[in-house]
């Protein structure tokens, strides 16, 4: 049955072919020939790729200790408004106060607590004192006299020692008392929300009235970009493209806000932890670019193009003309067993062997571009290919020079496409299947 289908399809495509040479070679100017000139011009290839503009430094304000929202700071710029999102703020600016009531409490306990302790410090060496003076009162009289016993003198040196150790606690309770006291004074100040630097609000994540709890992770109030006329864009390169991106690389993008309008940025980094979505593998590459003019907005989309390489003065042919194949009655007779040979070789898989991979990737770089060669056929010429942007192909070498005019495709009266599919049986120049 396999066998069968097989031949149906080589008749079918013998028959296609004889009958298109016969109208060509019967009638007069049968196929309709589309054309595109060879020019000279700057040739630049790029990757593409999509990025998100960020601020090339944002701080993420939250609070240490928990509270409720109880007012937000006044703009700098506007003293009657307070701030809120877009207002500009200077370093130590008041973003927000909490509700201190409790913190005040604390510090009023922790201040009593120092005075308790620098009196009680106070009764210590009021009391190391008089013991010293029994203990040197003690120490004169002696007790080889007979007047104090051993019961008396053994027990005036203890209080005296005791006396000097009840100090030491004394000082250390008072500077148990002294830090806490600290910490109080800096919880309180906690509750006054302050900008850590000059920058530009982009996101306020809390409202008046509402509640922060700090615990292991400070709740984020605001959001703040240090600089918007420095941005950078962290856009996905796709793993087979990452090689052609290096440090210091130009880069052109657009944004769909300006649609119409270029903007330039520079490669800073290429980071290595790479991403995996659905099997495809992405780099993330970063872009450094200046937006002195405020013209780019944070987290808008890029479409990024790096500038991989570029030519002055190429010899440039369409991608078109060089994907063109035409079917093998429009080719002059002369040509066709090589253009035969050509298509065989193409259709083939790749091969294992290095060596010949190397042939097939030489190979590949030599291509056909087709013009004329009288009103129903066209003729090759091989050339050899080199730099290209997607659209225009740099011609390296080839009997090709400005102004020649190549076939980029034929149309049949009837309409048809005279491309050849290279996956269907080939014909020879004798009608024969190869």
């Amino acid at each position: 049955m396999k066998l069968f289908i097989a031949a149906l399809a080589v008749v079918a495509v013998t028959g296609g072919g004889a009958g298109f040479w016969y109208l060509a070679s019967s009638h007069g100017h049968t196929v309709q020939f589309r054309t595109a000139v060879v020019e000279r011009g700057n040739l630049l290839a790029t990757v593409a790729a999509t990025g998100t503009l960020e601020p090339e430094e944002v701080i993420d304000v939250g609070a240490r200790v928990a509270g409720q929202i109880k007012s937000f700071g006044a703009d700098p710029r506007d003293p009657k408004k307070v701030i809120d999102y877009c207002s500009e703020v200077e370093e130590g600016t008041v973003l927000a106060q909490l509700d201190d009531i409790l913190y005040v409490s604390l510090q009023g306990q922790a201040r009593a607590n120092v005075l308790k302790a620098e009196a009680d410090l106070l009764v210590l060496r009021s009391k190391l004192n008089q013991s010293e003076r029994d203990w040197n009162r003690v120490r004169r009289l002696g007790t080889s006299k007979g007047v104090i016993s051993d019961f008396e003198y053994d027990g005036a040196l203890n209080a005296y020692e005791s006396a000097k150790a009840s100090i030491l606690v004394g000082d250390a309770a008072l500077s148990q008392a002294k830090e806490l006291l600290k910490q109080a004074e800096t919880n309180l100040s906690y509750t006054t929300i302050r900008a850590p630097k000059k920058g530009v609000i982009l996101d306020r994540r809390v409202s008046v009235g509402q509640t922060v709890v700090a615990s292991l992770n400070a709740p984020s109030l605001f959001l703040i970009a240090t600089d918007l006329t420095k941005m950078q864009i962290w856009a996905s390169v796709n793993e087979a493209d990452i090689g052609s991106i290096q440090s210091g690389q130009t880069v052109r993008f657009t944004v769909d806000a300006y649609p119409n309008e270029v903007f330039q940025g520079t490669v800073a980094q290429i980071r290595y932890n790479a991403t995996m979505a659905m099997n495809v593998v992405t780099y993330t590459v970063v872009v450094n670019t200046d937006n002195s003019h405020r013209k780019l907005f944070p987290y808008q989309t890029a479409n990024l193009q790096f500038q991989v390489n570029e030519r002055k003065n190429a010899l440039m042919v369409p991608a078109s003309a060089l994907r063109w194949r035409p079917q093998l009655p429009l080719v002059a007779p002369e040509f066709r067993d090589e253009y035969s040979a050509t298509l065989k070789r193409k259709s083939g898989g790749p091969s294992a062997d290095p060596r010949a991979a190397a042939l097939e990737k030489e190979k590949h770089l030599q291509q056909f571009v087709w013009v004329r060669h009288d009103d129903n056929h066209v003729r090759p010429i091989k050339v050899r290919i080199g730099l290209s942007d997607g659209n225009l192909v740099e011609i390296v070498s080839g009997d090709l020079k400005e102004g020649d005019v190549l076939v980029t495709s034929a149309i049949t009266p009837q309409g048809q496409d005279t491309a050849v599919n290279p996956l269907t049986p080939q014909l020879n120049s004798k009608g024969k299947g190869k």
